[in-house]
């Protein structure tokens, strides 16, 4: 099954606005999804960059977002509360928040992954990507993604 994310700030396949980068005020855009199929207990969004010099380069981990949770607005930062105490993990920046996209050259694509999961990842804040994806291993029900692009 398929989940839909959108933004109200750019459309799929299109640049992001420079306000959500590191040219601007690099903040995360906003953010919606359709609804979750049944059996859904949580979601998973996470932001990277497969286009990094280095290999892919993560932007954003957020886990344990509850299952009725259909957003998260603009400007979510480190310390912002988030629904049901959702978890903002590690990123490539060594931050735990978002951090906007920021490519050295060229044109980068920049995906947005949404996941609905069958459970709540027993994880603590500041987990990285890698860890989130092997604690939601076959607890994926559902998918979705929101593909941005930016060039410098």
């Amino acid at each position: 099954m398929d989940i839909q994310l959108i933004s109200g700030a750019f459309e799929d396949g299109n640049p992001i606005p420079a306000q959500y980068t590191c040219q601007g005020k690099n903040i995360s855009p906003p953010l919606a999804w359709s609804s979750p199929p049944a059996g859904t207990k949580s979601f998973v969004l996470i932001l990277d960059d497969p286009d990094a010099p280095r290999g892919t380069w993560v932007h954003w981990v957020l886990y344990n977002l509850p299952a009725d949770t259909i957003g998260l607005p603009e400007g979510v930062k480190a310390d912002s509360r988030l629904p049901g105490n959702a978890l903002q993990g590690r990123n490539d920046y060594k931050r735990n928040d978002y951090g906007g996209p920021c490519p050295p050259s060229g044109t980068h694509r920049y995906y947005f992954k949404i996941y609905a999961l069958d459970t709540m990842l027993n994880l603590k804040a500041g987990a990285t990507k890698d860890e989130v994806l092997r604690a939601m291993e076959g607890h994926v029900l559902a998918r979705g993604q929101l593909l941005g692009t930016v060039k410098k």
